[in-house]
Protein backbone atom coordinates (compact mmCIF):
# COMPACT_ATOMS: atom_id res chain seq x y z
CA UNK A 1 0.00 0.00 0.00
CA UNK A 2 1.51 3.21 -0.76
CA UNK A 3 0.99 4.83 2.67
CA UNK A 4 1.12 8.30 4.11
CA UNK A 5 2.04 10.88 1.45
CA UNK A 6 5.92 12.11 1.51
CA UNK A 7 5.54 14.94 -0.85
CA UNK A 8 6.98 18.14 0.10
CA UNK A 9 5.96 21.21 -2.50
CA UNK A 10 9.54 22.83 -3.38
CA UNK A 11 8.95 26.15 -3.62
CA UNK A 12 5.43 28.93 -2.85
CA UNK A 13 4.19 28.38 -6.82
CA UNK A 14 4.06 24.18 -5.66
CA UNK A 15 2.78 24.97 -2.26
CA UNK A 16 0.27 27.08 -3.47
CA UNK A 17 -0.84 24.64 -6.24
CA UNK A 18 -0.73 21.59 -3.86
CA UNK A 19 -3.81 23.33 -1.29
CA UNK A 20 -5.94 23.84 -4.17
CA UNK A 21 -5.08 20.86 -6.35
CA UNK A 22 -2.79 17.89 -4.66
CA UNK A 23 -2.10 17.11 -8.51
CA UNK A 24 1.75 16.99 -7.75
CA UNK A 25 0.94 15.53 -4.61
CA UNK A 26 -0.70 12.99 -6.66
CA UNK A 27 1.98 12.19 -9.20
CA UNK A 28 4.62 12.12 -6.51
CA UNK A 29 2.90 9.39 -4.26
CA UNK A 30 1.77 7.28 -6.87
CA UNK A 31 5.14 7.31 -9.51
CA UNK A 32 7.79 8.85 -7.48
CA UNK A 33 7.90 7.43 -3.79
CA UNK A 34 5.35 4.50 -4.07
CA UNK A 35 6.72 1.82 -2.24
CA UNK A 36 7.91 -1.11 -4.30
CA UNK A 37 8.53 -4.47 -3.79
CA UNK A 38 12.01 -5.30 -4.34
CA UNK A 39 11.89 -7.85 -6.64
CA UNK A 40 10.08 -7.23 -9.53
CA UNK A 41 11.40 -8.65 -13.07
CA UNK A 42 11.01 -7.09 -16.36
CA UNK A 43 7.56 -9.10 -16.49
CA UNK A 44 6.28 -6.32 -14.36
CA UNK A 45 7.35 -4.08 -17.37
CA UNK A 46 4.47 -4.28 -19.45
CA UNK A 47 2.24 -2.60 -17.59
CA UNK A 48 3.86 1.02 -18.54
CA UNK A 49 4.31 -0.34 -21.99
CA UNK A 50 0.59 -0.93 -22.08
CA UNK A 51 -0.07 2.64 -21.40
CA UNK A 52 2.33 3.64 -23.67
CA UNK A 53 0.61 1.53 -26.59
CA UNK A 54 -2.75 3.29 -25.13
CA UNK A 55 -1.47 6.96 -26.12
CA UNK A 56 0.12 5.94 -29.40
CA UNK A 57 -3.26 4.56 -30.53
CA UNK A 58 -5.40 7.30 -29.41
CA UNK A 59 -2.59 10.11 -30.85
CA UNK A 60 -2.51 8.43 -33.94
CA UNK A 61 -6.16 7.52 -33.90
CA UNK A 62 -7.57 11.24 -33.81
CA UNK A 63 -4.97 12.35 -36.23
CA UNK A 64 -6.22 9.48 -39.04
CA UNK A 65 -9.54 10.45 -37.79
CA UNK A 66 -9.09 13.78 -39.39
CA UNK A 67 -8.86 12.57 -42.70
CA UNK A 68 -11.00 9.46 -43.04
CA UNK A 69 -14.53 9.42 -44.23
CA UNK A 70 -16.57 7.19 -42.92
CA UNK A 71 -18.76 5.75 -46.14
CA UNK A 72 -18.83 2.74 -48.14
CA UNK A 73 -18.22 4.56 -51.13
CA UNK A 74 -14.75 6.92 -49.99
CA UNK A 75 -13.98 4.98 -46.63
CA UNK A 76 -11.30 2.69 -48.84
CA UNK A 77 -10.17 5.44 -51.05
CA UNK A 78 -9.43 7.89 -47.76
CA UNK A 79 -7.26 5.50 -46.31
CA UNK A 80 -4.97 5.15 -49.39
CA UNK A 81 -5.39 8.98 -49.85
CA UNK A 82 -4.19 8.88 -46.40
CA UNK A 83 -1.41 6.42 -47.03
CA UNK A 84 -0.22 8.47 -50.32
CA UNK A 85 -1.28 12.14 -50.06
CA UNK A 86 -1.48 13.09 -45.98
CA UNK A 87 2.34 14.52 -44.57
CA UNK A 88 3.27 11.49 -43.32
CA UNK A 89 0.48 9.71 -42.95
CA UNK A 90 1.39 6.36 -44.26
CA UNK A 91 4.04 6.59 -40.51
CA UNK A 92 0.61 7.58 -38.63
CA UNK A 93 -1.45 4.31 -40.32
CA UNK A 94 1.31 1.91 -39.81
CA UNK A 95 1.83 2.60 -36.64
CA UNK A 96 -1.74 2.62 -35.70
CA UNK A 97 -2.21 -0.89 -37.54
CA UNK A 98 0.85 -2.29 -36.13
CA UNK A 99 0.12 -0.58 -32.82
CA UNK A 100 -2.96 -2.60 -32.21
CA UNK A 101 -1.04 -5.90 -32.74
CA UNK A 102 2.11 -4.32 -30.41
CA UNK A 103 -0.99 -3.60 -27.68
CA UNK A 104 -2.18 -7.19 -27.64
CA UNK A 105 1.30 -8.34 -27.55
CA UNK A 106 1.86 -6.30 -24.65
CA UNK A 107 -1.78 -7.18 -23.48
CA UNK A 108 -1.07 -10.84 -23.46
CA UNK A 109 2.20 -11.01 -22.06
CA UNK A 110 0.73 -8.90 -19.29
CA UNK A 111 -2.09 -11.28 -18.29
CA UNK A 112 -0.29 -14.63 -18.67
CA UNK A 113 2.14 -13.13 -16.51
CA UNK A 114 -0.30 -12.45 -14.25
CA UNK A 115 -1.44 -16.06 -14.65
CA UNK A 116 1.81 -17.24 -13.91
CA UNK A 117 2.42 -15.60 -10.45
CA UNK A 118 -0.82 -15.41 -9.14
CA UNK A 119 -1.82 -11.37 -9.48
CA UNK A 120 -5.49 -12.06 -9.52
CA UNK A 121 -5.75 -13.70 -6.01
CA UNK A 122 -6.71 -11.89 -3.05
CA UNK A 123 -6.70 -9.30 -2.81
CA UNK A 124 -6.18 -8.20 -6.23
CA UNK A 125 -9.58 -9.69 -7.50
CA UNK A 126 -10.72 -6.09 -8.38
CA UNK A 127 -7.46 -5.36 -10.03
CA UNK A 128 -7.84 -8.82 -12.59
CA UNK A 129 -11.58 -8.08 -13.11
CA UNK A 130 -10.87 -4.61 -14.31
CA UNK A 131 -7.89 -5.98 -16.36
CA UNK A 132 -10.21 -8.80 -17.86
CA UNK A 133 -12.51 -5.20 -19.06
CA UNK A 134 -9.77 -3.73 -20.72
CA UNK A 135 -9.25 -6.54 -22.55
CA UNK A 136 -12.50 -7.26 -23.91
CA UNK A 137 -12.79 -2.92 -24.52
CA UNK A 138 -9.64 -3.75 -26.78
CA UNK A 139 -11.31 -6.93 -28.86
CA UNK A 140 -14.41 -4.65 -29.54
CA UNK A 141 -12.13 -1.56 -30.29
CA UNK A 142 -9.89 -3.95 -32.60
CA UNK A 143 -12.88 -4.97 -34.49
CA UNK A 144 -14.63 -1.83 -35.40
CA UNK A 145 -10.88 -0.60 -36.35
CA UNK A 146 -10.67 -3.50 -38.54
CA UNK A 147 -13.81 -2.73 -40.27
CA UNK A 148 -13.09 1.20 -41.45
CA UNK A 149 -10.28 -0.03 -43.87
CA UNK A 150 -13.13 -1.20 -46.07
CA UNK A 151 -11.30 -3.82 -47.85
CA UNK A 152 -12.43 -7.38 -48.80
CA UNK A 153 -11.67 -8.93 -44.81
CA UNK A 154 -13.32 -5.44 -43.13
CA UNK A 155 -16.51 -6.32 -44.81
CA UNK A 156 -16.45 -9.65 -44.88
CA UNK A 157 -15.24 -9.96 -41.08
CA UNK A 158 -17.80 -7.65 -39.91
CA UNK A 159 -20.72 -9.25 -42.03
CA UNK A 160 -19.60 -12.72 -40.32
CA UNK A 161 -19.36 -11.64 -36.51
CA UNK A 162 -22.67 -9.15 -36.80
CA UNK A 163 -24.03 -12.35 -37.84
CA UNK A 164 -23.08 -14.51 -34.97
CA UNK A 165 -25.76 -12.06 -32.85
CA UNK A 166 -28.47 -13.06 -34.99
CA UNK A 167 -28.01 -16.43 -32.72
CA UNK A 168 -28.70 -15.19 -29.80
CA UNK A 169 -32.50 -16.12 -28.88
CA UNK A 170 -34.79 -13.30 -29.24
CA UNK A 171 -32.59 -10.32 -29.12
CA UNK A 172 -30.01 -11.17 -31.47
CA UNK A 173 -31.79 -9.74 -34.70
CA UNK A 174 -32.48 -6.72 -33.02
CA UNK A 175 -28.81 -6.51 -31.77
CA UNK A 176 -27.54 -7.07 -35.28
CA UNK A 177 -30.05 -4.53 -37.03
CA UNK A 178 -28.76 -2.56 -34.66
CA UNK A 179 -25.04 -3.11 -35.31
CA UNK A 180 -25.71 -2.94 -39.11
CA UNK A 181 -28.31 0.82 -38.82
CA UNK A 182 -30.30 -0.84 -41.11
CA UNK A 183 -30.52 -4.60 -42.65
CA UNK A 184 -27.42 -5.11 -43.75
CA UNK A 185 -24.26 -3.88 -43.68
CA UNK A 186 -23.95 -0.16 -45.28
CA UNK A 187 -22.99 3.34 -44.45
CA UNK A 188 -24.77 3.44 -41.16
CA UNK A 189 -22.70 0.07 -40.47
CA UNK A 190 -19.08 1.36 -40.82
CA UNK A 191 -20.44 5.04 -39.68
CA UNK A 192 -20.93 3.57 -35.99
CA UNK A 193 -18.21 1.17 -36.19
CA UNK A 194 -16.33 4.63 -36.99
CA UNK A 195 -17.65 6.37 -34.06
CA UNK A 196 -16.75 3.17 -31.40
CA UNK A 197 -13.88 3.04 -32.96
CA UNK A 198 -13.27 6.31 -31.79
CA UNK A 199 -14.90 6.55 -28.79
CA UNK A 200 -13.89 3.30 -27.02
CA UNK A 201 -10.03 4.27 -26.35
CA UNK A 202 -11.35 6.92 -24.24
CA UNK A 203 -13.18 4.35 -22.17
CA UNK A 204 -10.40 2.07 -21.94
CA UNK A 205 -8.14 5.17 -20.94
CA UNK A 206 -11.06 5.40 -17.79
CA UNK A 207 -10.97 1.74 -17.33
CA UNK A 208 -7.16 1.92 -16.79
CA UNK A 209 -7.19 4.82 -14.57
CA UNK A 210 -9.67 2.69 -11.99
CA UNK A 211 -6.98 -0.65 -13.15
CA UNK A 212 -4.06 1.83 -11.35
CA UNK A 213 -6.31 2.60 -8.77
CA UNK A 214 -7.25 -0.87 -8.22
CA UNK A 215 -3.59 -1.70 -7.75
CA UNK A 216 -2.38 0.84 -5.30
CA UNK A 217 -4.68 -0.03 -2.77
CA UNK A 218 -3.30 -3.61 -2.13
CA UNK A 219 0.42 -2.67 -3.88
CA UNK A 220 1.93 -3.99 -6.43
CA UNK A 221 2.26 -8.31 -6.23
CA UNK A 222 5.79 -10.09 -6.46
CA UNK A 223 7.03 -12.68 -8.22
CA UNK A 224 7.39 -14.62 -4.59
CA UNK A 225 3.64 -14.21 -4.48
CA UNK A 226 4.68 -13.21 -0.55
CA UNK A 227 3.59 -10.27 1.18
CA UNK A 228 5.98 -7.37 1.71
CA UNK A 229 6.84 -7.48 5.50
CA UNK A 230 8.33 -3.89 6.04
CA UNK A 231 10.21 -1.21 4.63
CA UNK A 232 13.31 -3.94 4.42
CA UNK A 233 10.95 -5.18 1.51
CA UNK A 234 10.43 -2.34 -0.44
CA UNK A 235 11.81 0.46 -2.43
CA UNK A 236 10.35 3.96 -4.13
CA UNK A 237 9.10 3.61 -7.56
CA UNK A 238 11.74 5.54 -8.93
CA UNK A 239 14.09 5.97 -9.85
CA UNK A 240 14.65 2.06 -9.42
CA UNK A 241 12.11 0.76 -11.54
CA UNK A 242 11.35 4.06 -13.53
CA UNK A 243 14.75 3.55 -14.81
CA UNK A 244 14.06 -0.16 -15.22
CA UNK A 245 10.46 0.03 -17.29
CA UNK A 246 12.33 2.34 -19.51
CA UNK A 247 15.07 0.07 -20.82
CA UNK A 248 11.99 -2.54 -21.41
CA UNK A 249 9.78 0.41 -22.87
CA UNK A 250 13.09 1.03 -25.09
CA UNK A 251 13.54 -2.54 -26.11
CA UNK A 252 9.59 -2.72 -26.65
CA UNK A 253 9.54 0.18 -29.01
CA UNK A 254 12.50 -1.26 -31.25
CA UNK A 255 10.39 -4.17 -32.50
CA UNK A 256 7.75 -2.08 -32.82
CA UNK A 257 9.85 0.32 -35.07
CA UNK A 258 10.97 -2.94 -36.58
CA UNK A 259 7.25 -3.74 -38.08
CA UNK A 260 6.23 -0.10 -38.65
CA UNK A 261 9.57 0.42 -40.96
CA UNK A 262 10.38 -2.69 -42.20
CA UNK A 263 7.13 -5.45 -41.78
CA UNK A 264 4.40 -3.15 -41.63
CA UNK A 265 1.97 -5.30 -43.60
CA UNK A 266 3.46 -8.69 -42.21
CA UNK A 267 0.89 -8.74 -39.42
CA UNK A 268 -2.36 -8.31 -41.80
CA UNK A 269 -3.89 -9.88 -44.61
CA UNK A 270 -3.20 -9.10 -48.42
CA UNK A 271 -7.17 -9.50 -48.92
CA UNK A 272 -7.73 -5.99 -47.01
CA UNK A 273 -5.99 -4.28 -49.84
CA UNK A 274 -8.96 -4.86 -52.16
CA UNK A 275 -11.86 -2.76 -51.96
CA UNK A 276 -14.52 -4.75 -50.16
CA UNK A 277 -16.89 -6.55 -52.87
CA UNK A 278 -20.61 -7.58 -51.20
CA UNK A 279 -20.40 -10.25 -54.71
CA UNK A 280 -17.27 -11.89 -54.02
CA UNK A 281 -16.68 -13.82 -50.87
CA UNK A 282 -13.04 -14.65 -50.04
CA UNK A 283 -11.86 -18.22 -50.05
CA UNK A 284 -10.90 -18.03 -46.16
CA UNK A 285 -12.31 -15.32 -43.87
CA UNK A 286 -10.36 -14.71 -40.77
CA UNK A 287 -9.73 -11.72 -37.68
CA UNK A 288 -6.72 -10.68 -36.72
CA UNK A 289 -4.36 -12.62 -35.45
CA UNK A 290 -5.25 -12.12 -32.25
CA UNK A 291 -8.54 -12.82 -31.98
CA UNK A 292 -7.89 -16.39 -33.90
CA UNK A 293 -7.67 -18.90 -30.81
CA UNK A 294 -11.32 -17.59 -30.16
CA UNK A 295 -12.13 -17.70 -33.69
CA UNK A 296 -11.28 -21.46 -33.70
CA UNK A 297 -13.35 -21.94 -30.64
CA UNK A 298 -16.28 -20.17 -32.40
CA UNK A 299 -15.76 -23.08 -35.57
CA UNK A 300 -15.00 -25.66 -33.62
CA UNK A 301 -18.95 -26.07 -32.56
CA UNK A 302 -21.27 -27.06 -35.31
CA UNK A 303 -24.14 -25.45 -33.62
CA UNK A 304 -23.97 -21.65 -34.41
CA UNK A 305 -25.97 -20.23 -30.60
CA UNK A 306 -22.93 -23.06 -29.27
CA UNK A 307 -19.65 -21.74 -31.05
CA UNK A 308 -21.52 -17.94 -30.02
CA UNK A 309 -21.59 -18.86 -26.26
CA UNK A 310 -18.35 -20.52 -26.23
CA UNK A 311 -16.54 -18.12 -27.71
CA UNK A 312 -18.00 -15.51 -25.11
CA UNK A 313 -17.27 -17.86 -22.49
CA UNK A 314 -13.47 -18.22 -22.76
CA UNK A 315 -13.56 -14.57 -21.82
CA UNK A 316 -16.15 -14.71 -19.40
CA UNK A 317 -14.01 -17.50 -17.33
CA UNK A 318 -11.19 -14.94 -17.13
CA UNK A 319 -13.54 -12.94 -15.02
CA UNK A 320 -14.16 -15.78 -12.40
CA UNK A 321 -10.93 -16.99 -12.13
CA UNK A 322 -10.10 -15.38 -8.49
CA UNK A 323 -12.73 -18.17 -6.97
CA UNK A 324 -11.46 -21.00 -9.27
CA UNK A 325 -8.28 -21.27 -8.03
CA UNK A 326 -7.99 -22.83 -4.84
CA UNK A 327 -4.01 -22.35 -4.08
CA UNK A 328 -3.06 -20.45 -0.80
CA UNK A 329 -0.19 -20.26 -2.60
CA UNK A 330 0.50 -17.73 -5.44
CA UNK A 331 3.27 -17.57 -7.71
CA UNK A 332 4.24 -21.03 -9.64
CA UNK A 333 7.73 -20.85 -8.62
CA UNK A 334 6.50 -22.68 -5.73
CA UNK A 335 3.92 -24.69 -7.37
CA UNK A 336 5.46 -27.44 -9.25
CA UNK A 337 2.38 -29.14 -10.73
CA UNK A 338 0.48 -25.74 -11.90
CA UNK A 339 4.06 -24.65 -13.53
CA UNK A 340 3.59 -27.73 -15.86
CA UNK A 341 0.07 -27.10 -16.85
CA UNK A 342 0.70 -23.42 -17.42
CA UNK A 343 2.99 -23.86 -19.92
CA UNK A 344 1.06 -26.77 -21.50
CA UNK A 345 -2.15 -24.14 -21.64
CA UNK A 346 0.08 -21.79 -23.32
CA UNK A 347 1.33 -24.16 -26.17
CA UNK A 348 -2.74 -24.75 -26.01
CA UNK A 349 -3.70 -21.26 -26.94
CA UNK A 350 -0.68 -20.98 -29.09
CA UNK A 351 -1.97 -24.08 -31.53
CA UNK A 352 -5.71 -22.84 -31.32
CA UNK A 353 -4.19 -19.19 -32.66
CA UNK A 354 -2.90 -21.17 -35.55
CA UNK A 355 -6.23 -24.01 -35.97
CA UNK A 356 -7.93 -19.87 -36.50
CA UNK A 357 -5.89 -19.21 -39.04
CA UNK A 358 -6.47 -22.04 -41.14
CA UNK A 359 -9.01 -23.65 -43.48
CA UNK A 360 -11.45 -25.97 -41.23
CA UNK A 361 -11.17 -28.92 -42.99
CA UNK A 362 -7.46 -28.89 -43.66
CA UNK A 363 -5.84 -32.03 -42.94
CA UNK A 364 -3.68 -32.47 -39.94
CA UNK A 365 -3.54 -36.27 -40.23
CA UNK A 366 -4.57 -39.16 -41.71
CA UNK A 367 -5.03 -42.32 -40.33
CA UNK A 368 -6.52 -45.01 -42.75
CA UNK A 369 -9.88 -43.93 -44.03
CA UNK A 370 -10.06 -41.40 -41.12
CA UNK A 371 -8.83 -37.54 -41.49
CA UNK A 372 -8.39 -35.43 -38.66
CA UNK A 373 -8.65 -32.35 -39.73
CA UNK A 374 -8.70 -28.52 -38.29
CA UNK A 375 -11.98 -28.58 -36.83
CA UNK A 376 -11.12 -31.92 -35.10
CA UNK A 377 -8.06 -30.15 -33.70
CA UNK A 378 -10.17 -27.51 -32.74
CA UNK A 379 -12.73 -29.44 -30.28
CA UNK A 380 -9.65 -30.76 -28.68
CA UNK A 381 -8.10 -27.86 -27.95
CA UNK A 382 -11.45 -25.73 -26.80
CA UNK A 383 -12.15 -28.69 -24.46
CA UNK A 384 -8.75 -28.73 -22.78
CA UNK A 385 -9.10 -24.70 -22.81
CA UNK A 386 -12.21 -24.77 -20.47
CA UNK A 387 -11.00 -27.62 -18.86
CA UNK A 388 -7.80 -26.01 -16.96
CA UNK A 389 -9.77 -23.13 -15.83
CA UNK A 390 -12.75 -25.11 -14.61
CA UNK A 391 -11.56 -27.96 -13.55
CA UNK A 392 -7.66 -27.86 -13.18
CA UNK A 393 -7.73 -24.70 -11.60
CA UNK A 394 -9.37 -25.82 -8.31
CA UNK A 395 -8.32 -29.45 -8.51
CA UNK A 396 -4.65 -28.83 -8.48
CA UNK A 397 -5.40 -26.54 -5.37
CA UNK A 398 -6.27 -29.14 -3.53
CA UNK A 399 -4.06 -31.76 -4.36
CA UNK A 400 -0.79 -30.15 -5.35
CA UNK A 401 1.87 -29.56 -2.37
CA UNK A 402 3.57 -26.28 -2.78
CA UNK A 403 7.72 -25.61 -2.09
CA UNK A 404 8.26 -23.71 0.95
CA UNK A 405 7.74 -20.06 0.15
CA UNK A 406 10.46 -17.50 1.46
CA UNK A 407 10.08 -15.61 4.43
CA UNK A 408 9.85 -12.34 3.11
CA UNK A 409 10.90 -10.42 -0.20
CA UNK A 410 14.38 -9.46 0.70
CA UNK A 411 15.46 -13.54 1.84
CA UNK A 412 13.73 -14.51 -1.79
CA UNK A 413 16.11 -11.84 -3.50
CA UNK A 414 19.31 -12.84 -1.29
CA UNK A 415 18.39 -16.48 -1.50
CA UNK A 416 17.80 -16.46 2.27
CA UNK A 417 15.89 -18.72 4.53
CA UNK A 418 12.73 -20.16 3.12
CA UNK A 419 9.48 -21.39 5.66
CA UNK A 420 7.43 -24.12 4.79
CA UNK A 421 4.23 -23.28 2.52
CA UNK A 422 1.18 -23.55 4.25
CA UNK A 423 -1.52 -25.68 2.97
Amino acid sequence: MSGESTYTPANGASRWLDERLPILRLVNDSFVDYPTPKNLNYWWTFGGVLSFCLVVQIITGVVLAMHYVPTTALAFASVEHIMRDVNYGWVLRYIHANGASMFFIAVYIHMFRGLYYGSYKAPREVLWILGCLIYLLMMATAFFGYVLPWGQMSFWGATVITNLFGAIPFVGQSIATWLWGGFAIGDPTINRFFSLHYLFPFLIAGVVILHIWALHVPGNGNPAGINAKGKQDMVPFHPYYTSKDAFGLVLFMIMFAYFVFYAPNSLGDVENYVVADPLKTPLHIVPEWYLLPFYAILRAVPSKIGGVILMFGAIAVLFILPWLDTSKVRSARFRPLYKQFFWIHIVVCLVLGWCGGQLPDNVVAQVGDISFTITHLSRILSFYYFFHFLVLFPLLGLIEKPKPLPESISASVLGGHTAAAKS
